[in-house]
C-alpha cells in the first residue's frame, strides 16, 4: 500500500511542478477527494447507498469536488485544484488528469444507451479547466480536451479538442509528442482551426485583390492598333 501511495504521489508531481515534496501533495484537495471516493465507492458496491452518499457529501464539503460514489475511477487519477463534478455512470481510466471546474455530466438517456448517462475517459486523457464532457461519449486514450470546451460527441484516440461544440484541432508534432501537456492544449492559438480558416480566407482575398488590380491596369492602359490590321484595312480600301 505504501509503495502504491508513493507511486501515486510521484505521478502527481510529474504532472504538477508546484509541490516541493510528496508531503505537500498530501494536502491537495484532489488527492483527498479521490481517497474519499475510494471509500464511498466500496460502500456503493456493497449497496450501502446512504453511507456512500454521506461520505460523498463530506468529501464535497471538505474538498470542493463532487464525485458520485457510483463513478468508476482507475489508477493515478488526479484532480488539479478542484470544484469538479463527476456523475454516477462516469468511467475513468488510468493516468487521467482533470483541472478545475470540469464536469463529467449526464444527458437525457433517450439516446439508445440504457443506464449510461455519463462519459467514459480512457487512459491518459487530459481535460482542461472549465471543460464540460456531457453524455455517454467515449474520449479516446491520450486525448486532450482544451479549457472551456464542450464535448458532446465521441473523441478519437490522441485527438485534441477545443471550442463549443468541441472540434478537433491540428497540433504541432513537437507539442503532440510531449508526455504531458498542461490544460490539455499547447499554450498557443496558432493551431486553432478557426484561426487557420480565417488565415486561408485572408490569403485568398489578398490574391483576388491583386488579380483585380492587374485587370484594372490592363483595362485602363490604351492599346495601339495592330500594324498588320492597318495594312489589311488599307488594302481593302
Amino acid at each position: 500500500m505504501l509503495r502504491n501511495l508513493i507511486g501515486y504521489l510521484d505521478s502527481v508531481k510529474a504532472r504538477d511542478p508546484a509541490p516541493r515534496s510528496r508531503a505537500e501533495i498530501l494536502l491537495y484537495p484532489g488527492v483527498w477527494a479521490l481517497a474519499f471516493h475510494r471509500i464511498a465507492h466500496r460502500l456503493y458496491r456493497a449497496r450501502l447507498f446512504f453511507l456512500a452518499r454521506a461520505v460523498n457529501h463530506l468529501a464535497r464539503f471538505l474538498t470542493g469536488n463532487d464525485i458520485h460514489p457510483g463513478a468508476r475511477i482507475g489508477r493515478r487519477f488526479f484532480i488539479d485544484h478542484g470544484f469538479t463534478v463527476i456523475g454516477e455512470t462516469a468511467e475513468i481510466g488510468d493516468d487521467v488528469t482533470l483541472y478545475q471546474n470540469v464536469t463529467l455530466g449526464g444527458t437525457d438517456p433517450a439516446n439508445g444507451i440504457a443506464g449510461k448517462r455519463h462519459p467514459t475517459l480512457h487512459d491518459g486523457v487530459i481535460v482542461g479547466s472549465g471543460a464540460q464532457v456531457l453524455g455517454p461519449v467515449q474520449v479516446g486514450a491520450r486525448a486532450r480536451v482544451g479549457a472551456n470546451a464542450v464535448v458532446t460527441k465521441n473523441v478519437p484516440e490522441g485527438a485534441t479538442m477545443v471550442g463549443i461544440p468541441a472540434r478537433q484541432m491540428l497540433v504541432d508534432v513537437t507539442a503532440y509528442q510531449r508526455e504531458f501537456v498542461p490544460y490539455g492544449t499547447p499554450c498557443s492559438d496558432c493551431f486553432d482551426p478557426e484561426k487557420q480558416k480565417l488565415e486561408m480566407l485572408q490569403c485568398e482575398v489578398e490574391q483576388l485583390q491583386k488579380r483585380l488590380a492587374e485587370l484594372m491596369v490592363e483595362r485602363q492602359t490604351p492599346r495601339l492598333p495592330d500594324a498588320d490590321a492597318l495594312f489589311k484595312d488599307r488594302d481593302r480600301a
